[in-house]
């Protein structure tokens, strides 16, 4: 998300580096590229020119500290005023002192209200919450159906209204009827998705406005389609003289946009970004963090959200268990196999690789398939329990049949396994970087060790496995 932005940035303080001192002439110059970054990536014209004012005036003539460059420094400054930019710190959403927390959302048709909606009840529900999500998109033809079809992938139920098999077109009572049920079957939160327009129009308001009177939400969340430029701005103003929302949702962040009119919504109404959605399966939900999204836009990565998302699926139990094995060289295909299955649990591929530090830039250009495993998956599926276990019985009619089972050829099987022994190496050696037995890791060593690059990675130059 944001590679246009983060690339022009990291040019813009790229410019600095070397000097021996931040003077008005170097910062001058570069405010003018980061104020050209930021207006190319659809911010806000006056959000963009306060915000080069006020790192400008933040360092200018600041001293240089001995440890740092100018270039360091001024990265430091803008990383500061990008994150206050954008909102300090995370808020999360305000759960009602007695249940249910009502939720309602809201915005234009094609913002991707329903498809969030959903999203957001699988969040509450990996978080222990029982939700409720309230149908109350009555007129667009078939979206009670694609909220039912969505709801079922999290087993969550929808509440609807229909009197002799047709949608009863009364929004107001669906929320009012919800709420009620989620009362009645202790569902702790109610989300109710409502409908929207091609444009802002005077019914589609008053609607949202009577459902807001009615059940007197908690939380009224707006959502806004980050490619639709500064109209999305426009959008978020109107919204919010009418409803008074309590916070913003950015969708599709993973599209062909510059996304910046999205960011500047949070200077502009003057309210939290609370969600960022980055793709169209239900896990691509991200709770949003300033100071996170800072630091991937200016390139840094985001380790503590990929740590967080690793830790969602693994247990101390089970990291224990797994670096024994890499230790004692006991990793086989089928552990192979189970941590690709975890990966793909953390969520999209390529939104995972933008969280790493310096990895973000390498990958930018490249398609990676979500399914890029599926070829390493189909040749470890169609071994044997004991191939998968001792993969060094594998001889060449093994590998035949191996290969005309998972649909691919015979050396795509030998590079396979080439590769997964070179990975149990270095798998070997870096387990050797822990530091003195406390469990952690020396990350410049680690670094140093794979070269400081993506060589290895997928489509990167590095021959990586068969199928990515």
């Amino acid at each position: 998300m944001f590679e246009s932005l983060s690339e022009k940035l990291e040019g813009a303080l790229q410019s600095i580096s070397g000097q021996g001192r931040i003077n008005e002439l170097n910062v001058a110059e570069t405010m003018r590229e980061i104020r050209r970054a930021l207006l190319n990536a659809d911010v806000n014209y006056q959000v963009a020119k306060d915000f080069t004012n006020r790192v400008k005036e933040k360092a200018t003539g600041e001293e240089v500290l001995t440890s740092v460059t100018p270039g360091q420094q001024l990265t430091k400054i803008v990383y500061d005023e990008l994150t206050h930019f954008l909102g300090e710190e995370h808020e999360d959403i305000e759960y009602a002192n007695e249940p249910p927390t009502v939720i309602l959302i809201a915005g234009l048709q094609g913002s991707g209200k329903t498809t969030f909606t959903a999203k957001l009840a699988k969040h509450f529900v990996k978080e222990g919450h029982a939700p409720l999500l309230a149908a109350a998109d009555v007129y667009r033809p078939a979206a009670v159906d694609q909220l039912q079809k969505l709801a079922s992938q999290v087993s969550v139920p929808v509440y609807s209204v229909e009197e002799n098999g047709t949608i009863v077109q009364d929004a107001v009572r669906v929320a009012e009827e919800a709420v009620a049920e989620a009362r009645r079957t202790a569902r702790d939160i109610v989300i109710i998705d409502t409908a929207g327009r091609m444009h802002i129009d005077e019914r589609m308001m008053q609607e949202v406005a009577d459902i807001k009177s009615a059940v007197d939400p908690n939380e009224i969340l707006f959502v806004v389609d980050s490619m639709t430029g500064q109209d999305a701005v426009n959008t978020a103003k109107e919204f919010n003289e009418q409803l008074d929302y309590d916070g913003v949702v950015l969708t599709k962040l993973d599209g062909d946009t510059r996304g910046g009119a999205a960011l500047s919504i949070r200077s502009v109404v003057n309210k939290p970004i609370k969600f960022a959605s980055t793709g169209e399966k239900l896990d691509a939900l991200t709770p949003f963090y300033p100071d996170r999204m800072a630091q991937r836009i200016l390139g840094m990565g985001d380790v503590v959200s990929f740590v967080e998302r690793a830790q969602e699926q693994y247990d101390q139990k089970q990291a224990k268990k797994l670096q024994r094995k890499i230790r004692s060289q006991d990793f086989d295909l089928q552990d192979f196999y189970d941590q690709l299955q975890r990966i793909k649990k953390m969520g999209p591929l390529q939104d995972l690789l933008g969280m790493i530090p310096g990895v973000g830039n390498q990958v930018k250009d490249l398609d990676v398939d979500d399914d890029a495993f599926r070829h390493i998956e189909a040749m470890i599926l169609s071994m044997t329990p004991e191939e998968r276990a001792n993969p060094q019985i594998l001889n060449g009619t093994r590998r035949r049949r191996i290969a005309k089972g998972s649909g691919m050829r015979v050396r795509d099987v030998n590079q396979m396994i080439k590769q997964f022994r070179d990975m149990k190496k270095m798998m070997k050696k870096m387990s050797g970087l822990t530091g003195s037995g406390q469990g952690g890791m020396d990350l410049q060593k680690l670094m140093d060790r794979m070269g400081g690059g993506g060589g290895g990675l997928p489509g990167g130059g590095g021959g990586g496995l068969p199928g990515m």
